[in-house]
């Protein structure tokens, strides 16, 4: 090979990695969701979640048309089991724009109802996203 093909399969080397290090930051265990308005994009941590362990939702809302985050948005999020146990909370702003973020706690294991009301501002009108989402069971004293 010569000098220039060399340097040419280099520098197409080097592109590939500069495009792959300046994707997205998204997760692949990402949940993404649309309403009519808004695009959706929730994280949470520990994932899966675990009963009777502060799960934190990390909830980016975009416009759906523009892609711009939607900086100013008041929402919750709420979930309800089988047995009818509730948990909720105010999804309140993070530092990174259009970044929402709020916890629940879930008292059993098993599937879990899970919705988020969000609107860009007090004027704007509710809407809302829901799934199905398991929670395990926490780890036993004994390791099980």
């Amino acid at each position: 090979m010569t000098l220039r093909r060399v340097t040419a399969a280099a520098a197409l080397v080097l592109a590939a990695a500069v495009v792959t290090a300046c994707g997205s930051q998204e997760k692949a265990s990402d949940l993404r969701h649309w309403t009519k308005d808004l695009s959706f994009r929730v994280s949470m941590d520990p994932m899966p979640p675990v009963a009777r362990t502060k799960v934190r939702y990390k909830v980016v809302v975009r416009d759906k048309e523009t892609g711009q985050p939607i900086e100013r948005g008041e929402g919750r999020i709420f979930a309800t089991s089988r047995d009818g146990v509730n948990t909720w909370d105010a999804l309140l702003p993070g530092a990174e724009p259009g970044a929402y973020y709020g916890e629940l706690n879930y008292l059993t294991a098993g599937d879990w109802a899970i919705a988020i009301q969000f609107r860009r501002d007090s004027l704007s009108r509710l809407e809302r996203v829901d799934w199905m989402q398991g929670v395990r069971r926490p780890p036993q004293p004994n390791g099980t």
